[in-house]
């Protein structure tokens, strides 16, 4: 495993400032990537059960607590989530992931899950994800069992922010779970979300604190506000701020998957190129839980525009 850089380089880096300096960033950072090849790991979602969460997440728009025009629903049938992950195969995605909204799925929703991922290892050729909230050692086995080869579960935040941003639940609970998880033989799909108020020493702490639990894959999202969110009124993060924290994130975690995610054409712009050059290696294709995404078909031709491989691994 490669070393990375220490807490204090990390916060150094974070002082950069203006293109010049952030561009040699950039130009260290993609030179980590390459030692990992061209691939980049692609994923797809499906929002399998939406909004009424009993969760108080600052950001999200399928909170309960918040008053938005989020769309809602049970939980899909097997059959539709069956259907997206063919269409998501279809648009070229490795991984596809059945997400839900709310603290922990009920006995049968969270049968519903188990029988669709067992469905997608028959039908398909993806890799099974999922991203369900809280998880104990038992279901965490179950969905192994299934077929399930990769859980998505974010930190969000550091763990010295993460009051400000989530009352409901704890940063311990989120942490247990990605345990339990990788204790069943589960890859962990931990990263967070950027812009939600946090300091940039508290974006140094995120990142250790995700390197400290050994994520497979570490999706970086972007605070894209929505309306009627306590985070409403926050501003998009500057395309060049945005650029420099993923280098910085490659930089303590060289050998993960550093995968962009939700609000990356919102705060990274016509700067997307520049973001795969900082370390990216992986990327979520589609349309994402409440927002629509670029067409998977203009992703794949902006990755063979870097001369980066997108086809399927063998």
């Amino acid at each position: 495993m490669t070393e990375g850089i220490t807490f204090n380089e990390a916060l150094d880096l974070a002082r950069l400032h203006g293109p010049p300096q952030i561009l040699a960033l950039v130009e260290w950072a993609r030179s980590v990537r390459e030692e990992q090849g061209p691939q980049v790991d692609l994923c797809s979602i499906v929002n399998a059960r939406s909004g009424s969460c009993s969760e108080d997440c600052a950001f999200c728009s399928q909170s309960a607590h918040h008053d938005t025009d989020v769309a809602t629903y049970p939980m899909m049938s097997t059959q539709e989530i069956l259907r997206h992950a063919e269409a998501a195969e279809q648009a070229g995605a490795h991984h596809f992931c059945i997400v839900t909204a709310g603290k922990a799925l009920s006995d049968r929703d969270f049968e519903t899950v188990l029988e669709a991922v067992r469905l997608i290892k028959e039908k398909t050729r993806l890799e099974r994800c999922a991203s369900l909230g809280l998880m104990t050692p038992e279901r965490a086995k179950a969905l192994r069992k299934a077929g399930l080869s990769r859980f998505n579960h974010n930190l969000e935040t550091a763990r010295s922010h993460f009051p400000a941003i989530v009352s409901t639940h704890s940063f311990d609970d989120r942490v247990t779970t990605v345990k339990a998880l990788k204790e069943a033989g589960i890859e962990a799909c931990t990263g967070g979300i950027l812009n939600v108020g946090e300091t940039d020493r508290q974006r140094v702490e995120l990142a250790f604190e995700l390197k400290a639990l050994e994520p497979e894959s570490v999706p970086i999202n972007f605070l894209n506000p929505r309306p009627g969110t306590r985070l409403a009124n926050v501003k998009p993060m500057d395309p060049w701020e945005a650029v420099k924290w993923l280098a910085i994130f490659r930089l303590v975690l060289p050998d993960t998957i550093i995968r962009l995610a939700g609000g990356r054409v919102e705060s990274l712009g016509l700067m997307q190129e520049c973001g795969f050059s900082a370390g990216v290696n992986g990327l979520l294709i589609g349309n994402y839980l409440t927002t629509v995404g670029p067409r998977p078909e203009e992703d794949l031709a902006l990755l063979r525009r870097l001369e980066l491989d997108v086809s399927r691994p063998s």
